[in-house]
């Protein structure tokens, strides 16, 4: 795999060099298999597991890049977003002249699946909520981040997926964990973890909010809103985002110059009128 500078406006463009240089941009359109991975397809053609390399280009703040691979899957890696975010570092990012286009989350949109839900609300930075439930002995787990405070690095891109040793059978006859090794992922049983020692105590729920972050980079825009999940997964995040935009009145795109803007037309709304000086000041 190997990852090239792309002009602004670009996006996240995956290409194919093993299929002569066959391009599938990053967008929810393209959303493909959603199981324990999430999956593009165009025209029949395949890209495997980009939620960790999505999550990791959000996570420190890229908007335009190709992503050349030769084959369908992504390489799992540790398991985690830090070597990319690592490898980011070292080659450095460059700030392009066109302006960052954000969407902005303008009203509630939800999924919900029993007791299992996904949320977007207007928010003015991009946070994300997780709350988890699983068996023994991972149990419920709760997390919490702001984007806009740059955590990423440090609090949720070292989070590694996870997965119980008694799936290992079934997931290999999908087709999938096909790079996974105990290297490159948590493994447990119900007395515990197998290959320890855990990053975080609650790495659980940090991997979740990785896998989410960039499940939402198919929305093809950084969010300003706040997120919510509980118990969701690759389907419940890939299903919010094709909601999202399906719904056209639900969001706007903006600058982050006119998204200030916005916010401070709203305090004067909410202030009183001798108060509305303080605002503009």
């Amino acid at each position: 795999m190997r990852l090239l500078p792309a002009p602004g406006g670009c996006g996240i463009l995956f290409r194919r060099t093993d299929l002569d240089n066959f391009e599938i941009p990053a967008t929810g359109r393209n959303v493909a298999k959603v199981s324990y991975a999430t999956s593009l397809m165009r025209q029949g053609v395949l890209i495997s597991t980009t939620e960790h390399l999505l999550s990791a280009l959000i996570g420190v703040g890229v908007d335009n890049v190709i992503v050349e691979i030769d084959n369908l899957e992504l390489p799992i890696l540790d398991g985690s977003a830090l070597p990319y975010v690592e490898a980011f570092r070292n080659v450095g990012l460059k700030i392009q002249r066109r302006r960052r286009e954000y969407l902005r989350i303008r009203r509630t949109v939800e999924v919900r699946e029993g007791d299992k839900f996904i949320g977007v609300y207007p928010g003015e930075g991009y946070s994300v909520s997780y709350k988890i439930d699983f068996p023994t002995p991972i149990g419920r787990q709760g997390f919490a981040v702001d984007l806009a405070t740059r955590d990423y690095a440090a609090q949720i891109a070292p989070a590694r997926t996870f997965g119980f040793k008694e799936d290992e059978e079934m997931l290999r006859n999908m087709g999938l964990i096909r790079g996974v090794s105990e290297s490159s992922a948590i493994i447990l049983n119900r007395k515990g973890v197998l290959n320890g020692p855990l990053r975080f105590d609650d790495e659980f729920v940090r991997h979740k909010v990785l896998d989410l972050i960039g499940d939402l980079a198919l929305a093809g825009h950084h969010i300003l809103g706040h997120v919510v999940a509980e118990r969701a997964g690759h389907a419940m995040h890939t299903a919010l985002v094709s909601r999202l935009l399906k719904d056209r009145s639900a969001w706007e795109l903006v600058t982050l110059g006119q998204a200030k803007s916005k916010l401070k037309d709203r305090l004067k709304e909410k202030v009183p009128a001798r108060a509305a000086a303080l605002v503009t000041a």
